[in-house]
């Protein structure tokens, strides 16, 4: 009931269309209090006498209900799912920061926290291949300065100026060697082959021979040794120090060419036997040094078929050539037609004789001694290499060919065998 006197009023507002709850007004609160609106100067009296800021009720903002902003419900902001806002909140409110957007295109995932790239060993790895760049383009220059001055050197050797002369063992300037196993062809502008080997590799007691199938098997006191750039067989003219044969190496029915570069270290007077063939009672035929008219020379010497009380034997030497501690260059030459034989001494005609023919002996060739009176005799001390043998009787001029290392195609393909060429 009532006095029936009209009292003043503030009629409650009805709740916003877009809000779902109890009179809050719209709008942002004032800061630093609870709900006034920012900048109302209007105040209304109520009737107890006091006046309060102009509102939509009680002070409170306008909101969905129970003081929270506008929103869909129950005092949550209005959202597509569990209170974040399709899009950024507006100022003053407390809204979620917005989610990352995604990465545009085919990139790889991001990088996990903690997970970073590890940027010192990529800068090492960097660094690396710049060196090993570097070192590639340093190498292939001094490479390319290398074969410039190996060419240079190539020219200045075929042109014979320094460098082409072998001073330090008085060798010959281009002694023959093998091209190949088999082809009998000796190459004279080769030098020492890499890679060769003077011996059987499955036995290196065996002295491999380069164009037959003639292997030498050494004495116990025989050795191959490689001296400056070249192998010799080295020989200490003591009974254990020689190379046989399994078969002969020549048919003296046959012309034959042996030729052999040796140095005799010995100045012991008597034979100092470089090659033989011939076994039992005595040689076949023999090339070494021994005394001629009380000196010493260089001989090939022929036991022959003529019949007699005692065997016949023809030696052929040279005069006036040094014998010992020097290299020098033989050939002994049989030219079955003409029943002659030849001694050649570094290329030079040292000798020739004539003979009715060669016993044939069916014993194995020798290096480093001979059949002497049914005993070995004429030990070799020295050293020797570059041993062939040639079915064919070489002329003056194949023999000084040789020598230089030019033999011609002709005496090249009669080579049968040979030994210690590289």
């Amino acid at each position: 009931m009532t006095d029936g006197t009209d009292r003043p009023h503030s009629p409650q507002p009805e709740p916003a269309p877009e809000g779902g709850g109890y009179g809050f007004p719209q709008g942002i609160p004032a800061p630093g209090g609870y709900g006034f609106p920012p900048g109302s100067p209007d105040q209304t009296a109520s009737d107890d006498g006091n006046s309060y800021p102009q509102s939509g009720g009680y002070g409170y903002p306008q909101s969905g209900g129970y003081g929270y902003p506008q929103s869909g419900g129950y005092g949550y902001p209005q959202a597509d799912g569990y209170g974040y806002p399709p899009s950024p909140p507006a100022p003053g409110t407390f809204g979620p920061p917005l989610p990352f957007p995604e990465e545009p295109g085919p990139n790889p995932p991001p990088v996990a926290f903690g997970d970073q790239p590890d940027w010192q060993a990529m800068a090492d790895r960097s660094a690396s291949e710049r060196r090993k760049k570097r070192l590639w383009m340093v190498g292939g220059a001094v490479t390319v300065i290398l074969l410039l001055a190996g060419g240079g050197t190539f020219v200045l050797l075929r042109d014979g100026k320094p460098g082409a002369k072998d001073v330090a063992d008085n060798a010959p300037s281009a002694s023959p060697s093998v091209s190949a196993p088999g082809s009998g062809s000796p190459d004279p502008d080769a030098s020492p082959s890499k890679g060769y080997s003077p011996t059987v590799s499955s036995d290196v007691s065996l002295l491999r021979d380069s164009v037959g199938k003639t292997s030498i098997r050494m004495g116990p006191e025989a050795t191959v040794p490689k001296v400056t750039t070249r192998y010799e067989l080295t020989l200490k003219g003591n009974p254990n120090s020689y190379a046989q044969a399994t078969e002969p190496g020549v048919d003296t029915t046959k012309s034959f060419t042996l030729a052999a570069r040796v140095n005799n270290a010995s100045t012991a007077k008597g034979p100092h036997v470089v090659m033989s063939q011939g076994t039992g009672e005595a040689f076949s035929i023999e090339l070494g040094a021994d005394d001629v008219d009380g000196k010493q020379a260089w001989v090939f010497r022929v036991r022959t078929t003529e019949k007699s009380a005692a065997p016949t034997v023809v030696t052929v030497s040279s005069t006036g050539k040094k014998t010992v501690k020097t290299w020098a260059v033989l050939l002994a030459v049989y030219d079955a037609e003409k029943k002659m034989i030849h001694l050649y001494v570094d290329g030079k005609k040292a000798g020739e004789a004539a003979v009715p023919g060669i016993w044939q002996n069916s014993g194995p060739l020798q290096l480093g001694r001979a059949r002497h009176q049914d005993a070995w005799a004429g030990a070799f001390k020295g050293g020797m290499n570059q041993i062939r043998i040639y079915e064919s009787a070489f002329t003056p001029e194949q023999a000084a060919a040789h020598r230089k290392g030019a033999l011609d195609a002709a005496g090249r393909a009669t080579a049968t065998h040979a030994w210690v060429t590289g």
